[in-house]
């Protein structure tokens, strides 16, 4: 299948606290696209978006235009904004329309998610007895991954450390203080071994993109980014995932190796290609499994390489060049395309403070969310 995807403009929000409403920043996300892809609004032939709990994307059509064309509602966890761009990709490919917006936003109350079990499939007592807190899994996974593959807890600050730094030089970062890997030590336990600033935090924000064929682009000014690949992958028999009540015993499956190694097919390239990537990281024991389920390098090796520098903006693989979700914070729907947006920039050259050097020409990104459902692209100039 041809993979001629371009993305023309990329815009986003910042994230944290906000007092606007998530539409109010979905519709700022979606016009700050436009303006860098230099079109109106009217100019769009198809939409799909948005978010887990700020509302109805297609209702943005109210502020953005009433031009009458199809908005299609997308909700999928984490993944979200990642099957929004899958299905704008489609769009494209089937000649649906050559200009297509994907969206995605989000604005959740302080605190942990709370979700009903009921809602995933689960018992009630699957809650009442404190199974459907994310922390106590991503706790428990990580705490899996050290016994089997000997990361420390050290390689857990450092992976935060670098995310809080790479913030700094974020403007729309939320999080934007420096802070030690033994601050973050220090920070007081949440699910062991996961200290308090190891963990990203809910919030709000939006991202968008306009995608379009090749012929579109040609008509129009600005640096596209070729999109080469985009899937979603749910999780098969034997992972181990959010909000799964068991797991088989043998070789774990994982849904973010799944994910990856189609999007590497796809696009016709391999980890090895990457120059700049963003990888999911709810907290930082994510960081660190997801570089060796998406390919970058084999388990246990993460700790040579994360002490080594070697995922900082100027290391071999530049991982989370924007602080990631421990920095930017999680507005669910927005994540996905936060990260697009992210690589879109690195390879326009256009990153500021954080832009990673000698050229980067192939770009990652990985989402991954309960209840194991993961969306990667690779992206080229």
């Amino acid at each position: 299948m041809s993979t001629d995807v371009l993305i023309c403009g990329a815009g986003r929000t910042p994230f944290g606290r906000s007092e606007a409403t998530g539409r109010q920043l979905a519709v700022a996300a979606v016009n700050a696209a436009l303006a860098d892809a230099g079109i109106p609004w009217s100019r769009v032939g198809a939409a799909f978006g948005g978010s887990d709990s700020a509302g109805l994307a297609d209702t943005l059509v109210a502020q953005l235009g009433l031009t009458g064309l199809p908005f299609v509602n997308v909700k999928n966890g984490c993944a979200t904004g990642g099957s929004a761009l899958v299905s704008a990709v489609n769009a494209i490919r089937s000649g649906m329309a050559d200009v297509v917006l994907a969206v995605g936003f989000d604005k959740h109350p302080r605190g942990a998610f709370d979700p009903r079990p009921e809602d995933w499939g689960l018992g009630a007592e699957y809650g009442s007895d404190g199974l459907m807190v994310t922390t106590q899994f991503f706790g428990m996974k990580i705490q899996r991954y050290m016994h089997d593959h000997g990361i420390t807890p050290r390689t857990l600050a450092l992976v935060a450390e670098k995310a809080y730094r790479n913030g700094v030089l974020t403007p729309e970062a939320w999080r934007r203080k420096p802070l030690s890997a033994q601050e973050i030590l220090e920070s007081g336990m949440v699910s062991d071994p996961l200290t308090r600033y190891m963990f990203c935090s809910p919030g709000a924000g939006a991202a968008a993109l306009v995608l379009c064929s090749p012929e579109a682009a040609r008509a129009l000014d600005g640096t596209p980014v070729t999109l080469r690949s985009a899937v979603v992958r749910t999780r098969r028999f034997g992972s181990f995932e959010v909000f799964s009540p068991w797991i088989p015993g043998g070789e774990l499956a994982s849904v973010s190796r799944d994910a990856s190694a189609a999007a590497f097919e796809e696009a016709g390239v391999g980890p090895g290609d990457v120059d700049v990537c963003q990888l999911q990281d709810t907290e930082s024991g994510a960081e660190v499994m997801h570089m060796a389920e998406c390919g970058f390098c084999a388990d246990g090796e993460q700790e040579g390489l994360v002490a080594s520098g070697a995922t900082g903006i100027g290391g071999t693989l530049p991982v989370n060049t924007d602080g990631g979700c421990i920095a930017n914070g999680e507005p669910i729907g927005a994540s996905g395309l936060r990260q697009v947006y992210e690589v879109v920039q690195q390879l326009r050259g256009r990153a500021g403070e954080r832009q990673v050097p000698d050229e980067p020409r192939v770009g990652f990104t990985h989402v991954y969310g309960a209840p194991g459902v993961s969306a990667c692209t690779v992206l080229s100039r």
